[in-house]
């Protein structure tokens, strides 16, 4: 069974940085994109991150680019989300999300197992 759990997430003060992990079960990085997306109530969910294996430095959103940065460990099958200089806009459900195949060009939809989140409270 593949499936995504994330955790990490938690209460922190604006400035600073939280680190977040996807720990994968039944699935290889070298098949599968990772991607880190977040969703607010009332809003659609926007990606923040996303990164293919043997593929280079993740992708960004611009507006994601300067504070986030996500990593694989692809010996523990574990995907980080490193979040620097927190700002309360930050304040969201963080999910993680897997989809076959090495692209990240495609939109949610591309990613079809998602983990339940992990809620992530930044204060000012």
């Amino acid at each position: 069974q593949v499936q995504v759990v994330e955790s990490g997430g938690g209460l922190v003060q604006a400035g600073g940085s939280l680190r977040l992990s996807c720990t994968t079960s039944g699935l290889s990085f070298v098949d599968y994109a990772m991607a880190w997306y977040r969703q607010t109530p009332g809003k659609e969910r926007e990606r923040v991150a996303c990164i293919v294996w043997g593929g280079g430095p993740a992708e960004y959103p611009k507006s994601m680019r300067a504070r986030f940065t996500m990593t694989e460990d692809n010996v523990k099958m574990i995907a980080h989300l490193q979040l620097n200089n927190a700002k309360p806009e930050d304040t969201a459900m963080y999910y993680c999300a897997a989809g076959y195949g090495l692209m990240c060009d495609r939109g949610a939809s591309y990613f079809t197992i998602w983990g339940q989140g992990t809620q992530v409270t930044v204060s000012s």
